[in-house]
């Protein structure tokens, strides 16, 4: 498939310079780095906030050592395009996509899932509304391996480096809200953006129904996510009664494909988890809601960031190397480490915030969608993020 858009060097999408997916000849991506062995293989899931998270947790006395790791980290290139040369396409006809994923082969065969970057939507280039509040995205997929490259958007977080309030904010998106989706007629879930157009078409949805003015992004498999957490020795999580149960079947799913003997939850209470476990206890979705699910996943961040950032400095950089590479980004390294450095000055105030809020959505049974209050949500939000100096 050739894109309709070029850059301003010259290539498009499919360039075989730019790390990514590349879109074969029936639409659907493949993965991959063309002329380059694939990589062996990670399972692939959710909670990619954990890696950026950590990196806001090292301090400056190790900037030398943290430029030559930077260079380690996976980029991928993102096309970018002026809004007023943005020609929208009708993906009418990609109703039949199945969003589910073929979730037991690809997990059980492994795999780490590239990000999907589709050559007809590039990045809307958008001004940053304040230079002294930086919003990037983070996300997960449901997915479980390499295969499901075309997949939906599950875990979806914006982590704002706000340097007027010194404070790192974290807010979560809920993939089932209904948004305006470029190219279809009727609102659709935020989620399925990723399916239909890759990452550039989720970053512009978002953009474009909330307000806000995101370029940059972090995707980490949830296998890499499960290592920082072991490689720091584990987190303390308050693990409720009804959770022990549900988190114990995801840890059977595990151990049942790959034949592992990850160790079962035993007792409730405070309690320290392995990565497995933590990710096990994190990825709960029977039990109660997607709103219950996403605060397990903000709890899982935001104690991963306390636990490095009381590390030392020496166990810090072991931590860092140990890390990079196993998240891609379209952040290139000086700037990966200019965030890391701002960011380290911040990690101290940490402040959580969840769209829809309660008592500004209701929810549409057929198809089931979260149907926002947006006169009421989008002031709100744009208050958490940006405070009285928007």
């Amino acid at each position: 498939m050739k894109s309709r858009y070029e850059n301003s060097a010259g290539r498009t999408a499919n360039d075989p310079s730019r790390v990514g997916n590349r879109a074969n000849t029936n639409g659907r991506p493949t993965s991959g780095i063309p002329g380059r062995p694939m990589k062996k293989k990670r399972i692939a899931l959710k909670l990619f906030a954990l890696l950026l998270v950590a990196i806001l947790g090292f301090g400056t006395g190790v900037t030398l050592y943290m430029v030559r790791m930077v260079g380690k980290v996976q980029y991928v290139f993102t096309p970018f395009i002026n809004p007023d040369k943005y020609e929208p396409i009708d993906i009418q006809d990609l109703d039949p996509v199945s969003l589910e994923g073929d979730t037991n082969s690809s997990w059980a065969e492994g795999g780490h899932t590239r990000v999907y970057v589709h050559p007809d939507f590039p990045i809307k280039k958008v001004a940053q509304k304040d230079k002294k509040v930086e919003n990037i995205l983070i996300f997960g997929i449901d997915s479980r391996g390499s295969n499901d490259v075309v997949c939906r958007a599950d875990s979806i977080m914006v982590l704002t480096l706000d340097q007027r309030s010194d404070s790192v904010k974290l807010t979560s998106l809920m993939r089932d809200c209904a948004v305006s989706i470029d190219g279809r007629n009727s609102p659709d879930k935020l989620g399925h953006a990723y399916a239909y157009g890759g990452v550039g078409l989720l970053v512009n949805t978002i953009n474009d129904n909330f307000g806000l003015d995101i370029s940059r992004f972090v995707m980490l498999d949830f296998n890499s996510a499960s290592r920082i957490i072991d490689i720091v020795g584990g987190i303390e999580i308050d693990v409720k009664s009804s959770e022990v149960k549900y988190a114990n079947l995801v840890i059977f799913e595990h151990n049942d494909l790959f034949g592992g003997d990850i160790p079962y939850l035993t007792h409730e209470g405070y309690q320290t988890l392995t990565g497995p476990q933590a990710i096990g206890w994190a990825r709960i979705r029977s039990l109660d809601s997607d709103f219950v699910r996403t605060g397990r996943q903000r709890i899982v961040a935001t104690s991963l960031m306390t636990k490095v950032s009381a590390a030392g400095t020496l166990d810090q950089l072991a931590i860092f190397e140990d890390m990079a590479g196993m998240f891609e980004t379209n952040i290139h390294s000086e700037d990966l480490l200019r965030i890391g450095m701002t960011g380290s000055g911040l990690v101290g105030t940490m402040s959580e915030y969840r769209v829809p809020a309660d008592g500004m959505f209701y929810s549409q049974p057929d198809p089931w969608m979260m149907i926002l209050d947006w006169e009421k949500q989008l002031p709100e939000l744009h208050q958490f993020i940006w405070g009285d100096a928007k």
